[in-house]
């Protein structure tokens, strides 16, 4: 598996940078929204690489506008700056973890941080974003709700989000598990899990 994982780690860059990719080429009238999944336990390898990518980027193509998006900073960022911080963090030494998060969904659904997204990422037009982070802001972001609340803020911009689970171009099992707590019965979570608009970066 860590050979396999190196060969696509490899493969990325000549992707990001290629001519098709960023104009979109054979995917249709498709949106350009792409997962690159990873097993879970290779997290800090992929963080590695992403600081890699984040620097050779510019140097390799220069005029490519990359931003790079740590999803739970991200959410740290919009809960301070509605003032909640202080207060979740209390919440959650005197009621418990659950009743935080549950608090903190309550104020950061996925189209509200979908309309923070464009407001504070897509507005300075970039050509590409990558986003990472995915597993350390789970359970109050989810991938899938995320993804389909951003459709409507793209455009044709390419977003790479680097998944530590599985994607089989049907499925996102965050992971690479089918189905997490925090939902309420076996076929919702399924449901829920399902996403097909995205396509695979590296198979």
């Amino acid at each position: 598996m860590s050979g396999q994982l190196t060969e696509r780690l490899n493969a990325i860059l000549p992707k990001l940078t290629s001519p098709d990719f960023l104009s979109g080429q054979g995917i249709g009238n498709e949106i350009p929204f792409y997962v690159f999944d990873y097993p879970a336990e290779d997290e800090l390898r992929i963080r590695e690489h992403l600081a890699f990518l984040v620097d050779k980027l510019p140097k390799q193509a220069p005029d490519l506008k990359v931003v790079h998006v740590n999803l739970f900073d991200f959410l740290i960022d919009y809960i301070k700056g509605r003032g909640y911080f202080e207060k979740s963090l209390e919440k959650e030494r005197t009621l418990g973890s659950a009743k935080a998060v549950k608090s903190i969904k309550a104020i950061a659904s996925a189209e509200k941080l979908a309309d923070h997204f464009a407001k504070e990422v897509m507005s300075d037009q970039p050509d590409l974003v990558l986003v990472s982070g995915v597993g350390s802001s789970y359970p109050i972001i989810r991938t899938h709700e995320l993804l389909n609340n951003l459709h409507k803020h793209m455009g044709l911009t390419p977003l790479v989000m680097f998944y530590p689970g599985v994607y089989d171009k049907i499925t996102l099992k965050l992971f690479g598990k089918a189905s997490l707590a925090f939902d309420s019965s076996s076929s919702d979570r399924k449901r829920k899990a399902r996403y097909y608009r995205a396509f695979r970066l590296i198979d």
